[in-house]
């Protein structure tokens, strides 16, 4: 069950993706393959890396599409002959474990009023966010892409919000998630029941633990004065698994939000 995460070197910086306010950029890498590149240095700092890993792992093992994310290695001399400065700055705030998806070369963002997406699909994707506590898949910023005449699922970084405010993680994981009603797809969700009943089979207790073993120690150090990467890593295990012991309240909540609006 334990995803198979690679590590690549970074070698060129190509061009930032000025949309994403964390300054995202399209780089190459020692593979051959380029990637868009997550820095530790920016915004949210690690917090988001981990969201990203976690978000997109778990939309892997429930069948999403969602595009290769790899651990991508920042030298220290990477980027010095950067001449912006913004840039430059975030690339030495960022020497060292970084993480990267795959570039879908070609996708176009995915646009509402073009592309209907079937109510299975957009069920799934929707209790996904509900899961994850998603607050970025709106009409105004969709994240997600059609590549090959399929819906890929990017950006899940403002996922899990419950770790900018780490007191109270016991009672935000049994919490539903009221800003579902903004979801771009919540219209066409209309088989919501049905997935929670297949999904929460899949993300037994074992499946996310083996996803989170692959988040690294390094980025499991910056959350709270005395508490091990061990002790972070067990809370967001824990937050999880009782997330999905509890889906009925975020399901319940998504489809009131869903006849609400329609």
């Amino acid at each position: 069950m334990q995803p198979d995460i690679r590590s690549v070197d970074v070698t060129r910086y190509v061009t930032p993706l000025r949309e994403g306010g964390s300054l995202p950029a399209i780089a190459e890498a020692n593979d051959g393959f380029s990637y868009v590149l997550k820095f530790r240095g920016a915004g949210q700092g690690v917090k988001a890396l981990i969201a990203e890993l976690i978000g997109g792992e778990i939309a892997r093992a429930l069948g999403l599409k969602v595009p290769e994310i790899v651990f991508a290695n920042l030298d220290t001399a990477f980027g010095r002959t950067e001449p912006d400065e913004e840039i430059q700055d975030l690339l030495k705030a960022s020497v060292g474990l970084n993480l990267a998806l795959h570039y879908l070369s070609a996708a176009i963002t995915y646009d509402p009023a073009v592309t209907k997406v079937n109510s299975r699909l957009a069920s799934e994707i929707v209790w996904l966010d509900a899961l994850l506590t998603n607050v970025d898949r709106t009409a105004r910023n969709t994240n997600m892409l059609m590549w090959h005449n399929e819906l890929w699922l990017i950006d899940h970084g403002a996922s899990l919000y419950f770790h900018h405010s780490w007191g109270n993680w016991e009672e935000q994981s049994i919490r539903p998630f009221s800003q579902i009603k903004d979801h771009v797809l919540l219209p066409q969700a209309a088989e919501l029941e049905e997935v929670d009943k297949l999904f929460t089979t899949i993300l037994t207790p074992e499946r996310i633990k083996a996803i989170l073993s692959v988040v690294p120690d390094e980025w499991m150090t910056n959350h709270a004065d005395g508490v091990s990467p061990s002790e972070v890593r067990e809370v967001y295990t824990q937050f999880l698994i009782r997330r999905v012991a509890h889906s009925s309240i975020f399901v319940k909540e998504a489809i009131h939000a869903r006849e609400s609006a329609i």
